[in-house]
């Protein structure tokens, strides 16, 4: 299991908290560090949408001028936004065997999948 995420990221520190109490073993991939490839991106967009994937309530989102916002219409643009300003992506991602299994955290979600 990966946890794709931000270090300093409260919604990531929480997942990461969740998941030590519960003593699930995992992986810790830092976007920021490590940055993320476009086939990872276009392999997670088909499994869960572009759209979820880029978090348009975060501070980097709000950030971006407006027509930048208007721009993220289509899968590619969207990934082009997301290897650019790895921040934008929704966080944290959980992957197992190649499968987005959490997006986000969500104690009931992560107890059903994870528990």
């Amino acid at each position: 299991m990966t946890v794709y995420g931000i270090k300093n990221c409260n919604t990531v520190k929480n997942a990461l908290d969740w998941l030590k109490k519960h003593q699930v073993e995992y992986d810790f991939h830092d976007y920021k560090t490590q940055g993320v490839t476009a086939a990872k991106l276009k392999a997670w967009s088909q499994q869960v949408g572009w759209e979820s994937l880029v978090n348009k309530r975060g501070m980097t989102w709000r950030q971006l001028d407006a027509g930048t916002q208007a721009g993220v219409t289509s899968e590619k643009a969207a990934i082009a936004l997301m290897m650019e300003k790895t921040s934008v992506i929704k966080r944290p991602l959980i992957e197992v065997d190649g499968q987005v299994v959490a997006l986000g955290f969500d104690e009931a979600t992560y107890r059903e999948k994870l528990g």
